[in-house]
């Protein structure tokens, strides 16, 4: 293996320009020609669901009334000074009918005026999917243009509202978010890698590449995504704090290797070689065991962790082609230079610190153990105390956004009208025009059920209440509601009153075209669907409503909206979890035992990684749960937290495991691990900072959602106790106990035993 990196390494310094030339001009084209990864990103978690999640097929029952994947866009207007005057009413009717004529949009009519006589909303449905972030974006933009073209009067102003809305406006938000991410991440790398190295450009070349990934990446995966595969914006956020994170350890596994044997005398040219024939296996094993460990969630349930999969795969496995050319080829051209103005003079040996504290840990592995194992246990046995939090509702626009103003009117004219109702569909066998006594009934049973706070149906549109005699005899006069105009034109012993008219012409929104399907729109007793406690009752929810419509004669019947989705999200990610962990366990497992030539040390290695997961678990809920409130933590976070802990730990097992196996060569055990230790102490804990300084990057620069804080700070809080405590302390002291064994059934093994124990006086290269 080694001959081969040799090879590579070779390749890459005889034509390090050539290299060089080659990912700039790549690097040009993917960024000019392919597509964003914005353009294909998808902002909401339900679109990731499978299509037989109860919440989905909820959503399918009411396709005769709207279709799933279509979007409903609400506009609302108010006068500020008064009630609606007609010339409000004009404006309205004129907007709707410009609205109409926007690509897309099916429909554009009036739901309603408020009870207070100052508000009025329009539904429009538009065709394009409310999935599809850049298409619903572009629909949003082009209503927007049609409302701008109508001169409203003076005091009547109008906006949209609602989700779809709220979520387009929240998206230029997240790109800038985005963008904020890549900075932050860049400048705190560049500060931790300057105190490391001391350096002028040995921070700059150790970036580099992982930068220039960074850029190329999200291109091509954008590109990619045509193959089927989808994408989510915790996907965009990740991949830039993952290359770059990961991409700079892979940077400085080489780079500090380059200097070490720069010290040992040979000329920059052949110390990159040199220094790619030892650690190419590491950083290529490495890559493996983060790309395997992510292609592995192509098996989940959830879309969401299968759009995580492959394009944060493609990320790496591009970090580990520029890892493995672009940065020899750079450190070949630059030479001694990068590391000016640190001293890297043949024959600069000492022992470190870090070959001080292996020292102490050889000779007392038993109390480091039992210390290790006590401290990280007892933080394990809080991650039991986790429950899946709800989800950030998407009712909070960003301040001075036209959603923003939207949503305010909505809330205040319309409080039935809810923002973020929770659905419940019914479906019959016959017509409910021929039985509306029979619906009454069911409609109340809602309205009297402990699961609900407010229900909108049939008999309670717009806040006016109808009978089953009023609705009956409405629907005689008027027939389909969906065909009326915005103001009755009948007149005399024909017309009703205005507030009759406006509660049967919303009809539209609550009984199917067939009569035989019918919504209610419904707040629940629990809060807010984004919460945890919503998304807790859930079952209760669902069995009450499948009670009253079992009693009602309802032929089938669903819940939809956010609370259920959450429900349905939650069961699918603990699912996936439960049934990929073995799976990614034994895929890592094999990939050391092929690294190390050994069938024990992935035993204890996989098991210290576990650990640490659950420790790192334990302390997420420590500090969000019991000292910051939260309700629990993100349904995402346990997943990302054991997928990045398992894979990623598992790179500084391979560097430090490989290292202690080539002193093993030549030294007894406890002399290999301290002078292992000694070499690549620091470069574990500096790449260790990098990748929890990106992560929390990641927190910081997400004020706006705590759900990406969350998995921001509590993925950095992990990868810092694993770094500092797992790879540097536990991990040695195991394989000082196990002695030879650690090698079983390779030729290391013998080698060991024909190796006498004797004090440790070899000095080392120094690197903190």
């Amino acid at each position: 293996m080694n001959k081969t990196f040799a090879k590579i390494g070779r390749f890459s310094v005889q034509f390090r320009w050539l290299v060089v030339i080659v990912w700039i001009i790549g690097s040009f084209a993917a960024i000019k020609y392919l597509p964003s990864i914005s353009s294909v990103v998808k902002s909401n978690n339900q679109a990731f669901l499978p299509q037989n999640s109860p919440s989905i097929k909820a959503a399918e029952l009411a396709k005769p009334l709207q279709n799933y994947n279509d979007s409903l866009i609400i506009m609302v207007g108010a006068n500020n000074s008064g009630k609606l005057t007609p010339a409000d009413l004009s404006t309205i009717s004129a907007i709707n009918a410009r609205v109409a004529k926007v690509p897309t949009v099916l429909s554009a009519k009036v739901a309603g005026i408020s009870p207070d006589g100052k508000a009025i909303q329009t539904e429009i449905i538009s065709s394009t999917s409310q999935f599809d972030n850049t298409k619903i974006t572009t629909v949003v933009s082009n209503i927007r243009a049609a409302m701008a073209q109508v001169h409203a009067p003076p005091g009547f102003s109008v906006h949209l509202a609602g989700q779809t809305a709220t979520v387009v406006d929240s998206a230029s938000k997240n790109g800038a978010q985005s963008s904020a991410t890549q900075n932050y991440s860049v400048l705190i790398i560049i500060v931790i890698l300057a105190l490391v190295f001391r350096a002028v450009l040995a921070p700059i070349v150790t970036l580099l590449p992982a930068l220039m990934v960074a850029l190329v990446a999200g291109p091509i995966i954008a590109e990619a995504s045509h193959l089927g595969f989808q994408v989510s914006l915790i996907t965009q956020l990740l991949l830039i704090v993952l290359v770059l994170g990961a991409g700079t350890d892979y940077g400085l596994f080489l780079v500090f290797r380059v200097r070490e044997e720069l010290k040992r005398g040979n000329t920059p040219k052949e110390a990159v070689s040199r220094a790619l024939s030892k650690v190419g296996e590491s950083i290529t094993f490495s890559a493996a065991t983060v790309i395997a460990a992510l292609l592995s969630l192509a098996t989940a349930q959830f879309g969401l962790y299968r759009g995580l999969g492959y394009p944060l795969a493609i990320g790496i496995a591009l970090m580990l082609l520029a890892g493995l050319t672009l940065l020899p080829a750079l450190l070949a051209i630059l030479g001694k230079a990068v590391f000016w103005p640190s001293n890297v003079k043949a024959g600069t040996y000492k022992v470190g610190t870090w070959g001080k504290i292996a020292g102490r840990i050889v000779k007392k592995p038993v109390l480091t153990l039992v210390v290790g194992l006590i401290f990280f246990s007892s933080l394990a046995a809080m991650s039991l105390g986790n429950h899946p939090s709800g989800f950030v509702s998407a009712s909070s626009s960003p301040k001075g956004t036209d959603s923003y103003y939207g949503n305010a009117i909505l809330k205040a004219h319309f409080p039935t009208s809810n923002f973020n109702p929770t659905q419940v569909i019914y479906t019959f066998s016959e017509p409910v025009w021929n039985n509306l006594t029979n619906l009454y009934g069911l409609e109340n049973a809602l309205a009297h059920s402990s699961q609900f706070k407010s229900v909108s149906g049939p008999f309670n549109t717009i806040g006016a209440g109808l009978t089953p005699a009023e609705l009956g005899a409405l629907h005689s006069q008027f027939g389909d509601p969906k065909l009326l105009p915005t103001v009755q034109s009948a007149t005399g012993s024909g017309a009703v009153s205005p507030v009759l008219y406006n509660s049967y012409r919303a009809e539209f929104q609550y009984i199917s075209p067939d009569g035989k399907t019918v919504l209610f729109e419904t707040t629940l007793t629990a809060g807010d669907p984004a919460s945890t406690a919503a998304l807790n009752a859930v079952p209760s929810i669902r069995a009450e409503v499948a009670g009253i419509g079992h009693q009602y004669g309802a032929v089938n019947n669903g819940v939809a909206g956010q609370a259920p989705a959450s429900y349905d999200i939650s069961s699918a990610s603990n699912s996936d979890l439960f049934r990929i962990v073995p799976i990614v366990v034994i895929i890592i497992g094999f990939l050391l035992a092929i690294v190390l030539r050994s069938a024990v040390a992935p035993l204890y290695l996989v098991i210290s990684v576990v650990l640490s997961y659950l420790a790192a678990l334990g302390l997420d809920v420590l500090v969000f749960v019991h000292i910051l409130g939260h309700k629990g933590l993100s349904f995402v976070l346990p997943f990302l937290l054991f997928l990045f802990l398992l894979a990623l730990g598992e790179d500084y097992n391979i560097l430090v495991m490989t290292r202690i196996r080539e002193e093993a060569h030549e030294l007894n055990l406890r002399e290999a691990v301290t002078a292992a230790l000694n070499a690549t102490g620091s470069t574990v804990t500096s790449a260790g900072l990098v990748l929890a300084g990106t992560f929390a990057v990641l927190g910081f620069s997400s004020a706006g959602s705590a759900q990406v804080q969350e998995i921001g700070f509590g993925l950095a809080l992990g990868i810092l106790m694993d770094t500092f405590l797992v790879r540097t302390l536990l991990v040695p002291s195991i394989v000082v106990l196990l002695g030879k064994h650690n090698w079983w059934p390779s030729k290391l093994m013998k080698t060991q035993e024909n190796l006498a124990d004797g004090p440790y006086e070899r000095k080392e290269l120094v690197h903190d």
